[in-house]
C-alpha cells in the first residue's frame, strides 16, 4: 500500500501547490515544454575531452595540454536561463523535488549520447556543507537516474576530506584547481575495475570532476566519465 499512499500524498500536494515553470511560472511542472525547448544545449561536434563545442570533434586548444585524469566531461544544457535557475531552486531554495525532472533530462541524454559505465557516483559534499543543505544535490540527480537508467549508485567510497569555499566563488580558473587540490579520497577499492559515470550538477573548469576521477582511479577504477546537467563555457 505504500506506493499507492506515495502516489496519493503526491497528488493531494500538487493540488495544494502546482507546479509552476521556474522559468516562466507557467503551472505544471517545474521547467515547461516551452522553456525546455529554448534552452540552449550541447551538441557534436564536441571537444572529445571537456565536452565543450569545437570544429571536426577534436581536442580543443585548453585540453592539448591539460594531464586530465577524468577520461571525458558531458552536459547537456549551457548554464544559462532556465537551466540556471532550476539548479539554483534545488540548491539554495531547497527545492528537492525538481531533481526528479533534471535527472529524466539527464536520462534522455544518456540515451542519445551513451557514455561507459557500470556504476554511477555523485561528486560528495563536505559534511559540513551536507549539513547545511541538507542534502547533496548532486546525489539526488544519481539516485533518480539511477532509477531511470538501471545503474547502481555507489555513494559511500568517495567522500570529500576538506571543507573548500565554492568554486563559484573562486575568483580565476587557476584559484578552482588549486581549491580541490587533495580534496577527495575513497574510503575503499571497492570500485576497482569499474567504469563509473560521475555525476554533479554544474562544470565551470572541470576541476572537481577532475580531482574526484584522480580519487577513484587510485583506488583501481578503470574509467571515470563526467556528467553534469550544465556547463558554463
Amino acid at each position: 500500500m505504500l506506493p499507492q499512499i506515495a502516489i496519493l500524498k503526491g497528488a493531494a500536494l500538487d493540488l495544494l501547490f502546482p507546479k509552476r515553470c521556474v522559468g516562466c511560472g507557467r503551472e505544471g511542472s517545474y521547467i515547461c515544454p516551452n522553456c525546455l525547448r529554448t534552452s540552449k544545449r550541447f551538441f557534436p561536434p564536441l571537444c572529445p575531452l571537456c565536452g565543450k563545442p569545437q570544429i571536426n570533434g577534436v581536442l580543443c586548444q585548453d585540453c592539448v595540454s591539460w594531464n586530465a585524469r577524468v577520461d571525458g566531461i558531458r552536459s547537456p544544457f549551457h548554464f544559462e536561463g532556465v537551466i540556471r535557475e532550476a539548479i539554483h531552486q534545488l540548491k539554495y531554495k531547497q527545492l528537492s523535488s525538481i531533481s526528479i525532472q533534471l535527472s529524466h533530462l539527464l536520462h534522455e541524454y544518456l540515451i542519445t549520447y551513451p557514455l561507459p559505465a557500470d556504476v554511477l557516483v555523485a561528486v560528495p559534499l563536505h559534511p559540513k556543507k551536507l549539513q547545511e543543505r541538507g542534502f547533496n544535490q548532486s546525489a539526488l540527480l544519481a539516485r533518480e537516474l539511477g532509477k531511470l537508467s538501471g545503474l547502481p549508485l555507489v555513494d559511500e567510497c568517495l567522500i570529500r576530506k576538506r571543507f573548500t569555499p565554492p568554486q563559484a566563488r573562486t575568483n580565476s580558473v587557476n584559484e578552482r584547481w588549486e581549491n580541490v587540490i587533495g580534496t577527495f579520497a575513497c574510503r575503499s577499492n571497492e570500485l576497482a575495475n569499474r567504469k563509473v559515470l560521475l555525476i554533479d550538477d554544474v562544470a565551470t573548469s572541470g576541476a572537481t570532476l577532475n580531482a574526484c576521477a584522480k580519487a577513484l582511479k587510485s583506488s583501481g577504477v578503470i574509467s571515470v566519465w563526467g556528467l553534469v546537467l550544465a556547463r558554463e563555457i
